[in-house]
């Protein structure tokens, strides 16, 4: 498949072949798996302390003339802490147990629990070629939700990656017509429920993704601007190509990126 060139003047330079990886079948069903297990993957543990609740010093006796004992006094056998005392008449509170104040949870969210999901590496590579694939079709991008030009897709030269400043880096999306594209990520919509009161008062769209070769200065300008992800192409994951499980993001490949995608047969 041949995609034209776009260079750092906004205009088109040269054709050149796309890679085969750009040929695979465009699979949903995979490609929300693979999201499913890298989502899984990445999630951090979380969970109680083990002593939490259970820090008190607190017994209780129901034998026969036992001091610190509960016996004939009718209340429930649940272990107390001593509050203050009158002699062998003991002022006390239920601890420890998860019906009491302070005490432990019943089941609380423990870390060691293990929230890996394993994927086959040929199912994995075949949902990350069906993501590249989905990022040539218009009517797949447009269905996601982005801003397309008629020219729309194409390869960026090399010459982008030595853009520096982000003030660049936005006249040449300008240039190439996504000006569109870019407001529509910067945006704001006010999400509803108990996240506002969290940090997480606006919901975050996800824009355009850069795949580069290498490490260049671009890397740099493009964090600036919301919503646009940079990536190098030996390290394309399901998170970056299809964001929440939906393929058909808006990508930018340079040729360097395809090259060595060609040449080092990734992800086949």
């Amino acid at each position: 498949m041949k995609t034209k060139v776009i260079g750092i003047q906004g205009k088109e330079t040269k054709s050149i072949d796309l890679p085969i990886q750009f040929d695979e079948s465009y699979r949903p069903d995979l490609i929300r798996r693979a999201f499913r297990a890298y989502s899984a993957n990445n999630r951090q543990k979380y969970g109680a302390y083990p002593r939490a609740g259970m820090r008190h010093s607190a017994e209780i006796s129901r034998r026969r003339r036992e001091y610190r004992g509960s016996y004939g006094y009718g209340i429930s056998r649940v272990q107390r802490k001593v509050m203050s005392r009158r002699g062998r008449r003991l002022f006390w509170v239920g601890a420890v147990v998860p019906g009491t104040v302070g005490g432990r949870r019943a089941h609380p969210p423990k870390s060691s629990k293990n929230w890996k999901i394993n994927l086959n590496k040929k199912e994995r590579r075949k949902a990350i070629r069906s993501a590249l694939a989905a990022t040539l079709s218009k009517d797949i991008v447009i269905r996601r939700g982005h801003k397309l030009n008629k020219n729309y897709p194409f390869v960026l030269s090399d010459d982008f990656e030595g853009i520096k400043k982000t003030k660049e880096l936005l006249e040449f999306f300008q240039k190439i017509g996504f000006g569109d594209e870019l407001k529509r990520v910067s945006s704001k919509k006010v999400r509803a429920g108990k996240g506002k009161a969290r940090g997480r008062v606006y919901k975050k769209k996800k824009g355009p993704l850069i795949i580069v070769g290498e490490n260049c200065p671009m890397i740099k300008a493009a964090k600036n601007i919301p919503g646009v992800d940079v990536a190098d192409v030996k390290h394309l994951n399901m998170g970056l190509l299809a964001p929440g499980g939906h393929a058909g993001r808006l990508a930018f490949f340079t040729e360097k990126a395809i090259k060595i995608m060609k040449e080092e047969n990734l992800f086949k």
